[in-house]
C-alpha cells in the first residue's frame, strides 16, 4: 500500500531534520521511514498518561504539546513543551520500559511521527549513523536541562521569564500563562505582574 502524499511530506520533513545532523543514503532513508508510525492528536488528547509505559520516541511534525507531572495534591508541574521539529518522550520510561510518572498532552492539533523501542534498536543495527544522531539529540537535551537548572538557582523569576521569552518569542501565543508559570516555577499571579513590568 502506497503512502499518501501528506505522509510523504511528513517523512521528508523528518528526513530533513535528521540530515541536519547526519548524512543518509537513499536506502537508509527508506529503512528509517519504514519504521515510523504516524499519529494524529486533537487538542487535550494525551500522547502519554502517567502510569503507562512510554513506547515511542515522538517527532513533532506539526502542533504543540506539553509534558507535566501531577503530584499527590493534584497540582500540575510543567516539565517540557514541544513544537514543530522537536522530539518529545519520557526517556526514563522509554529506555526502562517501566510505567511513566509524567503526562504528555496535545495543546493543538498535532501530527507526530513515532518510532518504538524495537524499531529504534533495529535502526541502530541497520543504520549505525543513527546512534550518532540520537547521541547528538541527547547531548542537546542535556545541555538544555543543565541550563534550566542553572537558571532556576541563579536567576529571579523575572529573569527566567525574560530568558524564556527571548529564546521562544512566540511561546505566549501557544502555551497558556498558567503553564508558563508552572514551567518557570512561579505562580500565575506573580507571572502576570512580571509580564506587566516586562511590557513597560
Amino acid at each position: 500500500m502506497r503512502a499518501t502524499p501528506a505522509l510523504t511530506d511528513l517523512h521528508q520533513q523528518l528526513i530533513d531534520h535528521v540530515q541536519q545532523r547526519i548524512r543518509l543514503t537513499a536506502a537508509e532513508q527508506e529503512r528509517f521511514v519504514s519504521l515510523l508510525h504516524l499519529r494524529r492528536l486533537l487538542p487535550r488528547q494525551y500522547l502519554l498518561q502517567q502510569g503507562e509505559v512510554c513506547r515511542y520516541e515522538n517527532y513533532v511534525c506539526s502542533g504543540f504539546l506539553r509534558s507535566f507531572y501531577t503530584n499527590e495534591a493534584g497540582i500540575d508541574h510543567t516539565l517540557h513543551f514541544a513544537m514543530e521539529d522537536w522530539w518529545i518522550s519520557d526517556s526514563t520510561s522509554f529506555i526502562s520500559q517501566q510505567p511513566s510518572r509524567i503526562n504528555i498532552v496535545a495543546l493543538e492539533p498535532c501530527a507526530i511521527l513515532q518510532i518504538d523501542k524495537a524499531g529504534l534498536d533495529q535502526l541502530f543495527d541497520d543504520v549505525p549513523a543513527f546512534e550518532r544522531f540520537w547521541r547528538i539529540l541527547n547531548q542537546q537535551s542535556l545541555i538544555s536541562q543543565d541550563q534550566r537548572i542553572l537558571n532556576n538557582i541563579s536567576m529571579t523569576g523575572a529573569e527566567r521569564y525574560e530568558a524564556l521569552i527571548t529564546k521562544y518569542p512566540n511561546l505566549e501565543q501557544r502555551l497558556p500563562q498558567k503553564y508558563i508559570a508552572s514551567f518557570l516555577g512561579i505562580t500565575p499571579v506573580f507571572l502576570s505582574q512580571i509580564r506587566k513590568n516586562y511590557k513597560r
